[in-house]
């Protein structure tokens, strides 16, 4: 689930700077709201979510090799992650392991589209055959000096 940062259209400022090696990159939040965001973003620094998904028409699309800092509740930036696989597909056809390096609830498929259905919905976006784009990703670094949420 990867959404800009501008939850409920209000604009959210980092208060401090990206590294200045980092300040090139494009920058997004996942999910639609903070509390989301940070949840997802631990995922994302503990090692356990490697993958994520949007909707093929979504701005934040992204290609192999192309790096992101990724933004915490507050628009903070939290880490750096690197593309390592873009595909399409449809809803429907999403596969169990990429369900499991998503790394959300049990990591079970059953739980993937149950999640997104609901995410999705909420966004007003949701068909059974809608396509997504279904990336997989790797951490970079982690601003470790970074406040947590």
């Amino acid at each position: 689930m990867r959404a800009v940062a501008d939850f409920d259209n209000v604009l959210i400022v980092m208060s401090e700077p990206v590294p200045e090696h980092y300040r090139h990159l494009r920058t997004f939040a996942f999910g639609d709201g903070p509390a989301l965001a940070d949840e997802l973003l631990e995922l994302v620094i503990k090692g356990i979510k490697t993958a994520t998904c949007s909707t093929e028409d979504e701005p934040n699309t992204s290609a192999p090799g192309e790096r992101w800092v990724v933004l915490d509740g507050r628009g903070e930036p939290r880490c750096v992650i690197e593309s390592t696989e873009v595909t399409y597909r449809r809803f429907g056809d999403v596969e169990a392991d990429f369900a499991f390096d998503e790394g959300e609830g049990d990591r079970s498929l059953a739980y993937w589209r149950s999640a997104h259905r609901s995410y999705f919905g909420r966004l007003g976006r949701f068909s059974e055959d809608m396509m997504l784009m279904c990336e997989r990703f790797r951490l970079v670094e982690v601003f470790s000096d970074r406040p947590q949420s």
